[in-house]
């Protein structure tokens, strides 16, 4: 296929996503915003009261850029391993797969959407977040990057996790038993100063602390670990996951056998 029909399937494959986005739109925006505003109310408002300051700011003000990163990663992660899985258990994936797009415009167009959707859900938690506090960005290039890499990350993961999985439970495992351990562990309700120093150590293992902090350094100029190394991590990852992602269309794996 020459460069414009590659194009148009992907455009095709990203608009199918975003349309399937917006027309449960209930299911899809609502919930993670309702979520979030209880973690603003009882976290940042209740708590944080009692808290006081933590890292030379407010709480309030230092819990926003987790929260908008665990709402980007968890349904990022979400979109993609529901969407492609789906297609998956009504066989209309198999379309996909004997058509003459490359596997590439495939896995594109599902992360496309996924991504789409995490920043849809970032964006509204943010203007929710403004309603508690004052949101400056004093880096907003750090800021928009550290958000798109991270969105792209999970994307690619629940990509995998879809392929994998074979029923509906498998999707679910590794958000419950995976993502959401490593999320609240990763530095979105406190800073690594409080913790000792095994703990810390343990913390640097978690790839979602790296990506709490860089978007925090964008959001609040602030963060608990060097931002080229952040960044080379979450680079490292993308093209990790990428390259393992691609390698599973070519095989078939979970596809055709």
């Amino acid at each position: 296929m020459s460069a414009q029909p590659n194009l148009v399937a992907l455009a095709t494959i990203a608009r199918r996503e975003v349309v399937r986005i917006l027309r449960i739109w209930t299911q899809t925006l609502i919930p993670p915003a309702i979520t979030m505003t209880l973690y603003f109310l009882i976290f940042g408002g209740l708590i944080g009261s009692r808290v006081g300051r933590m890292g030379g700011m407010d709480y309030m003000q230092f819990i926003v850029p987790g929260l908008v990163m665990m709402s980007v990663i968890q349904n990022s992660y979400g979109n993609i391993s529901s969407s492609f899985f789906g297609a998956k258990f009504g066989r209309h994936v198999e379309e996909l797969l004997v058509s003459p797009m490359p596997n590439w415009v495939i896995l594109t167009g599902y992360v496309a959407g996924a991504v789409l959707r995490g920043l849809m859900v970032g964006a509204i938690v943010l203007c929710i977040a403004m309603l508690f506090t004052r949101v400056h960005v004093p880096h907003p290039l750090v800021t928009v990057s550290a958000v798109l890499l991270g969105a792209t990350i999970f994307s690619l993961a629940g990509f995998i996790n879809a392929i994998y999985a074979k029923k509906f439970d498998d999707v679910a495992i590794v958000p419950t038993f995976i993502l959401t351990p490593l999320t609240y562990l990763g530095g979105v309700f406190y800073s690594i100063s409080l913790l000792p120093a095994w703990a810390q150590a343990a913390t640097h293992a978690n790839p979602i602390f790296y990506m709490v902090n860089a978007f925090r350094y964008g959001l609040l100029g602030q963060s608990d670990v060097p931002l080229a190394v952040a960044f080379a991590l979450m680079l490292g990852f993308v093209a990790a996951l990428s390259t393992l992602a691609l390698w599973l269309l070519n095989r078939g794996v979970g596809l055709r056998s």
